[in-house]
């Protein structure tokens, strides 16, 4: 199996819920479900590949309050190069609602201070040289963000295949991050998106002819996933066919990180050497069984073979 790393944001998640309907100002109300759990695109992304068994590293970094050292703790070994800042800790309060969706309320914590350094004092190029590195909170990520044509060319000169997921952005999808996406994408060997994420930066209705417009702005042999939550998902492959795996109907307990799962199931089978229908069946059993079970399981580990190196 190949190596795996995961870089970007790790935060706190407190999660309540379901909200129905949305209170008034100043009234209080009461929910049938609070959990405080580790969160972020790279932490739910690490839970995952933990519960599934691979081997992998992960860059983060933690604020320096009880937070950061709860988030640490969390992560046990993994953790013991994080840089800690001296910041709050980033903390998401997200609210679900009746049907699996959910509104978060974020502060900007210690997330914006991740750098490149940070990346480096964990993850070391030759022990992840040929394997995949998945990239994500780009807009949550300040300091690395400004610094990823740097870790691009370090990819690069390790043989390491970069695969994003940049997140929402903060302020939408204007012009400018849109623009910053497609030259983020023309660095990397993966994309991994949303319907709504392709398509607008396609600016093609049709999330296959998006995915194909996409990938021909990638290097050559990259793969362009679209996940589309209850309708499954779809790809373009590095030899530009199409491949599309449809999703079990499930009962939606909570969709918080279910992107991130699938990521993480996604690239766990593909560094296994799996086909890349495969994949996408892996990404979306292990995203609909997290999605739809309380506590959330991934169904336990994945037959894995040794790294390949």
């Amino acid at each position: 199996m190949r190596p795996l790393a995961v870089i970007g944001n790790v935060n706190v998640d407190l999660i309540l819920g379901p909200v129905a309907p949305w209170p008034k100002a100043g009234t209080e109300i009461i929910v049938d479900h609070d959990e405080l759990r580790v969160g972020g695109a790279a932490g739910n992304s690490a839970l995952a590949w933990d519960a599934l068994g691979v081997e992998f590293e992960i860059a983060a970094n933690i604020g320096s309050d009880k937070y950061g050292r709860w988030l640490s703790e969390a992560f046990g070994h993994r953790s013991e190069k994080w840089t800690l800042h001296q910041r709050k800790t980033t903390l998401s309060v997200g609210l679900t609602h009746p049907d699996g969706e959910r509104t978060f309320f974020t502060t900007r914590g210690h997330l914006p201070h991740f750098s490149l350094a940070d990346v480096f004092a964990v993850l070391d190029g030759p022990r992840l040289s040929g394997g995949y590195a998945l990239l994500c909170g780009s807009f949550l990520t300040d300091d690395l963000t400004a610094e990823y044509g740097a870790f691009f060319n370090w990819a690069d000169s390790h043989g390491v295949t970069v695969a994003l997921d940049t997140g929402w952005p903060l302020d939408g999808w204007t012009e400018e991050n849109c623009a910053a996406t497609r030259a983020w994408l023309s660095r990397c060997g993966i994309a991994l998106l949303n319907e709504v994420e392709s398509t607008t930066l396609a600016g093609i209705a049709d999330p296959i002819e998006a995915a194909r417009q996409i990938r021909s702005h990638m290097p050559e042999g990259a793969i362009v996933v679209v996940k589309r939550g209850p309708d499954g998902a779809v790809a373009i492959g590095p030899d530009g066919q199409l491949v599309s795996v449809a999703a079990p109907v499930v009962e939606v307990i909570d969709t918080i990180g279910a992107g991130d799962v699938f990521n993480a199931a996604f690239l766990a089978a593909l560094a296994g050497g799996e086909p890349l229908v495969s994949c996408l069946t892996l990404g979306i059993k292990v995203a609909s069984r997290a999605i739809s079970t309380l506590p959330r399981n991934y169904g336990g580990p994945l037959p894995i073979e040794e790294p390949v190196r």
